[in-house]
């Protein structure tokens, strides 16, 4: 049985913006797995669902909640499995991309819609494409931000990210080790956040010919101690940095990093979908000083192949990878104006 509880209110974090808008609905709801899920809501409409990216939650949204409420559309940003107000079950399985798209699709039904277009950032990339792959029979479309679509194949992932680097260590490999990222991160919260943000925001990053923030040193040391130490992103004040800081202080960031530590699961489990195109209308926005533009610029140059439908690739020049804070008014209209060339979703 799926149930959910509603309470309608002003969000606690000073939204909306303007008087006149909706306000935003802070909704929970449980699906037929027995996974509670935690959302907010604002506007009516065609239902576009929002999925975020790590280290983040349905915060990072908070530009195009009301952008897209005052659009005419029914905006709901929710936090995944593992972070805010979600479960955050102890089995890194649980955190299967399966499962997640199985999550998405009783969102949908929990708000007793048919259809809707699902748009994602970072980590909610992946989870989006995979969304709009596995359930074309509710997700009519779909938006990616950072991170292109790349279909299953080759390698199991913890092979490939195990050579990379030389000699040092592939941040991702870093994550997939239980309680070793946590290690680093949940003495001080406050501190790390403010660091990776900055580390991966244009006008905060190191320099190209600094050590790369994405590796670390096999002797021992801290992705931290490569991250910007004395500033913050022009996009993050610090009642932000404070508002992700608690969540993760109450909740702990084991299950935000379960993500990485059910890769190979995925790649086991979506084996019948291996290379297979998404044949909706899809969306690209990436930033240009985001690396993923250098690591997966092939995954760019297959949308021909891989996203047969694709309406348009934006690439958003002094962006790095936050780029729906980092440059939220652009990406506000990019994704409005998208929506605006789709069919409606309602049958």
């Amino acid at each position: 049985m799926m149930t959910s509880s509603r309470h309608d209110e002003h969000d606690e974090h000073g939204q909306p913006d303007h008087p006149d808008q909706p306000a935003q609905r802070h909704r929970t709801i449980t699906t037929p797995a027995g996974r509670r899920i935690h959302l907010v809501e604002q506007g009516t409409g065609p239902l576009v669902l929002l999925i975020h990216g790590f280290p983040e939650g349905w915060y990072s949204w908070r530009r195009q909640l009301p952008a897209l409420a005052e659009a005419g559309y029914r905006a709901v940003a929710l936090d995944v499995i593992g972070y805010g107000r979600s479960s955050k079950p102890a089995d890194p399985a649980a955190y299967r991309m399966v499962e997640l798209v199985e999550d998405n699709a009783a969102v949908v039904a929990a708000l007793g819609e048919r259809r809707a277009v699902v748009v994602g950032h970072d980590w909610g990339a992946t989870i989006a494409a995979n969304t709009a792959l596995l359930r074309p029979d509710v997700f009519r479309a779909v938006g990616l931000l950072s991170v292109p679509y790349a279909p299953r194949g080759g390698p199991r992932p913890s092979e490939i990210f195990a050579q990379m680097g030389g000699d040092e260590e592939f941040y991702v490999s870093y994550f997939q080790e239980p309680g070793r990222a946590e290690g680093e991160i949940e003495p001080d919260v406050r501190g790390w956040l403010a660091g990776f943000y900055a580390a991966l925001s244009a006008d905060t990053m190191p320099a190209p010919d600094a050590p790369s923030p994405y590796f670390v040193p096999r002797d021992g040391g801290r992705l931290r101690d490569r991250f910007p130490a004395d500033r913050i992103p022009s996009w993050l004040t610090e009642a932000d940095l404070d508002v992700y800081a608690a969540e993760f202080e109450r909740t702990g960031t084991t299950g935000a990093l379960n993500r990485y530590r059910a890769m190979d699961r995925d790649w086991e489990d979506l084996a019948p979908v291996d290379g297979a195109p998404i044949p909706q209308p899809s969306l690209f926005i990436g930033g240009a000083r985001d690396a993923s533009m250098t690591w997966l610029a092939g995954a760019i140059e297959a949308f021909p192949t891989t996203l047969p439908a694709l309406r348009a690739t934006h690439i958003l020049d002094g962006v790095g990878h936050w780029l729906q804070q980092e440059r939220p008014d652009e990406v506000n209209k990019l994704i409005i104006d998208w929506l605006a060339t789709l069919t409606t979703l309602a049958d």
